[in-house]
């Protein structure tokens, strides 16, 4: 019979606790909790103050931790359960400095699992605070990968945006699903069956967004060998699909035996063999492959099983498979190019990258702190006044609402040119054809008065033909008003 139990008090916050616990951390709705179960924490900051929330709730814990477990056999069922999550919480945040610090060392140095000194203080605590060891282990393992998803979803998209905002709760999701309670009691060691696809346009950083979730899959702990069972830096692995000929590319997804083909002088290993069981194979440009190879795809992604050629053993793929494409599918399904079986097999999620153009219209602070984010990285620290010079050659360089058609990547490449040249004008062929296609979208919405039309119309003949008179005798304005229309197209 339980002897002791919480109070309304305890209840009520750590009820609401687990909300945050099981959460995902990149939706407003839990940076709201935080802020009013940890009273004083400014809401847009939370990143910066995540210990506040622990400090609140650790006082809590300390009646039900001098006795450690003890303490906790005494509670009833319900209250075991409602206090599991803020010890689990409280633990986590203590060792976050060491997990940060073995995931830095682990991605600068590669190569296989480090030790995990530190590993058997966590266990012990989690044990001490009423888990069954078993189940300590495998916290301590969830433990590390939340950290790395922090780190590769957080550090490596960056972006103050709407969309980008929603792009890091998407990948949390695909990582941990909407609701942790559900993936710590059932899904953490069965999410290679969720397949996802990545779509947008070229250069968003759908490769980034890839790495993300690979890097961050579960991976167990195994505490007698003191390390994990696989270094996350060697657990992702990524193929362009449109670099190989159709001749090869089943050799280098499945592999083949020596003598499968002319040239094939030696055995050979394809993506899907060297693929870990705890990390994901990203397949890139997915729209490019042939019908052939789409339903060899399908079946290995069914059947979880493959044969190299010539070879006769099957192997077991036990990875996740993640894809992506610029290409529009909905196009590609229409003309029977991508297989309607395929596309559903791979469609477990599917999100969408933002393009640079989406980030700048929702917040038109983004160019500048993605600037001021490649800058540091190039030169290796903050330099404030380099970022601002690169910033005045963009504006000096650019037209009025430039669309970069090439996206971030686009403006890495903009931003090292600056360092070089100290110019850069854009791509200029390409971003006159995307606003041809939005001056077409606008067109068929109905959303232009006249005077909009003939500006648009105007600054768009002044991209292709390059002077004012030019336009006037194409559109039969004289010179001075077919300049007022461009101007005012400009401005806009």
């Amino acid at each position: 019979m339980p002897t002791a139990k919480l109070s309304a008090q305890d209840r009520e916050l750590f009820a609401a606790l687990a909300d945050v616990v099981f959460g995902n951390p990149f939706t407003p709705q839990r940076a709201e909790l935080i802020s009013r179960l940890a009273p004083g924490v400014p809401l847009g900051d939370m990143t910066t103050h995540r210990e506040a929330l622990a400090q609140v709730v650790g006082p809590r814990l300390v009646p039900w931790l001098r006795d450690a477990a003890t303490a906790v056999q005494k509670l009833g069922a319900e209250d075991r359960r409602l206090l599991e999550p803020p010890l689990l919480y409280v633990a986590y945040h203590r060792y976050v400095p060491q997990l940060d610090a073995l995931i830095e060392k682990q991605a600068g140095q590669g190569g296989a699992p480090l030790a995990v000194p530190f590993a058997d203080d966590v266990v012990a605590e989690l044990v001490r605070s009423g888990f069954p060891e078993e189940r300590a282990v495998r916290y301590f393992a969830m433990f590390f990968q939340l950290r790395r998803a922090f780190y590769f979803i957080l550090g490596s998209l960056a972006g103050q945006c709407e969309s980008m905002r929603r792009l890091r709760e998407a990948l949390w999701n695909n990582v941990f699903t909407h609701d942790m309670r559900d993936y710590e009691a059932a899904l953490w060691n069965r999410m290679e069956d969720f397949s996802t696809l990545l779509l947008g346009e070229t250069g968003t950083g759908k490769g980034v967004a890839a790495a993300a979730i690979g890097r961050s899959e579960f991976i167990p702990y195994l505490p007698q060998q003191h390390r994990f069972a696989a270094s996350f830096a060697e657990t992702f692995i990524a193929i362009n699909l449109s670099q190989f000929p159709e001749t090869i590319i089943e050799s280098e997804l499945f592999g083949h035996r020596k003598g499968a083909f002319t040239g094939a002088i030696d055995h050979h290993e394809g993506v899907f063999e060297r693929c870990s069981a705890h990390g994901a194979l990203f397949l890139d440009e997915i729209g490019e492959v042939s019908i052939p190879v789409q339903i060899k795809l399908l079946q290995v992604l069914q059947e979880r099983t493959f044969t190299p050629l010539s070879g006769r053993e099957k192997k077991r793929f036990s990875g996740r498979v993640i894809a992506a494409t610029n290409r529009p599918l909905d196009k590609l399904r229409r003309d029977g190019r991508f297989r309607e079986d395929f596309f559903y097999r791979l469609c477990s999620d599917v999100i969408e990258v933002p393009t640079l153009r989406q980030r700048i219209g929702e917040n038109p602070d983004e160019l500048e702190q993605l600037v001021r984010l490649l800058v540091t990285r190039i030169a290796g620290e903050q330099a404030s006044e380099l970022a601002s010079s690169i910033m005045e050659a963009l504006e000096r360089g650019l037209p009025r609402g430039y669309a970069w058609p090439g996206n971030v990547r686009e403006l890495e490449q903009a931003v090292r040119r600056i360092l070089l040249t100290g110019r850069y004008a854009g791509d200029i062929a390409e971003a006159a054809t995307n606003d041809e296609e939005h001056l077409a979208e606008k067109l068929r919405a109905g959303e232009l008065t006249a005077e909009e039309l003939l500006a648009r119309y105007c600054a768009l003949l002044y991209r292709r033909l390059g002077t004012y008179a030019d336009v006037a005798k194409r559109t039969g304005l004289d010179p001075r008003t077919s300049r007022k229309y461009i101007e005012a197209a400009k401005s806009g």
